[in-house]
């Protein structure tokens, strides 16, 4: 085993090849017609990665991690932290590999995600109020039972396997302009920035972060990786505190810019998706279109843009108290 993988284009088409068994290549649409159209984004398709295998994009770097491993290194189990999504994607791999899986969760993970942890088979311990809390108990609980530990972003096999996304999409929509991407820790926009320049050094990449966890957007602030106080948005697949530096570094070099998106307006997005497109999104998988319909982000209207739709869930249509 490479226990330092390069982490490149070379290396995201590997993880592709590795993963063309284990995951879906989702469906990319347009949004037209509209009975209400985004304005400035005439030329707007969406990559529904909410449709992929345990409901987000996290299947792609959890699988391509697990796959990675030796079997005689995972027989016994795998430990991870979650704020859910990716949580579902290592217990989904491990119910793969029929292989045992701990989550650790913060209390701030919605129960209906802990719920469906336990019916994949997986060992759910609920600990302290954010994910960095159940990511603490979780290094711990590794480190004392020498299982292996799963990291939601900070891996290059993670991201490498979050990067295939680029690769679908530049296949299917080559003529795209912009690409528009969720943050919670950094793990997917790392991914798919790399890939995306990587082909593609024209291509604008944005980002998208809640006002209540402006993690990477306050560490590119900094000039450096920073840990929030706190966090106070309800999505709390985009809460982390802190980055990491393999992270900060890849979106430094190859994000353009990051907007910041209310819970609200992520709310009003997930509305949107439902009534526009019939597309249940987490108040996370509306982050994209939150940017647009709220006009944090203005894009050229002659542009081909791709917003990343990246987790199924409920919560933002749900959220009337948002509005």
């Amino acid at each position: 085993m490479d226990l330092k993988p390069t982490l490149d284009l070379a290396a995201v088409r590997k993880a592709r090849s590795r993963l063309a068994p284990h995951i879906r290549h989702t469906p990319l649409v347009s949004t037209h017609p509209l009975k209400e159209p985004i304005p400035g984004s005439e030329h707007l398709w969406l990559k529904l990665d909410c449709l992929q295998v345990s409901g987000s994009f996290k299947a792609r770097g959890a699988m391509n991690k697990l796959l990675s491993l030796p079997l005689e290194t995972i027989q016994a189990g795998v430990i991870t932290a979650s704020g859910g999504n990716h949580g579902l994607a290592v217990a989904y791999a491990a119910w793969q590999a029929q292989v045992p899986a701990t989550i650790y969760l913060g209390h701030n993970t919605p129960p209906v995600k802990a719920d469906k942890l336990r019916q994949w088979g997986a060992q759910v311990v609920m600990e302290g109020a954010v994910w960095d809390d159940a990511n603490r108990a979780a290094l711990a609980q590794a480190a004392a039972t020498h299982l292996p530990y799963l990291h939601p972003f900070a891996d290059p096999q993670v991201i490498a396997g979050q990067g295939t996304l680029a690769l679908e999409i530049l296949e299917d929509l080559p003529e795209v302009d912009t690409l528009l991407v969720a943050i919670g820790g950094g793990g997917l926009i790392s991914g798919v920035a790399l890939a995306a320049k990587t082909l593609r050094p024209d291509l604008t990449i944005i980002g998208v972060e809640a006002t209540g966890a402006p993690t990477l957007h306050s560490s590119l602030a900094a000039g450096r990786v920073v840990e929030l106080p706190t966090v106070t948005t309800r999505a709390n697949t985009l809460a982390p505190r802190k980055t990491e530096a393999i992270n900060f570094d890849l979106i430094q070099r190859y994000v353009d810019d990051i907007v910041l998106v209310s819970d609200g307006e992520m709310a009003a997005a997930a509305r949107w998706l439902w009534f526009e497109m019939g597309v249940a999104a987490e108040l996370s998988g509306a982050a994209t279109v939150a940017a647009l319909l709220s006009g944090r982000y203005r894009p050229n209207p002659d542009h081909v843009l791709c917003a990343l739709v990246c987790g199924a869930g409920t919560d933002g249509i749900l959220a009337g108290d948002l509005w």
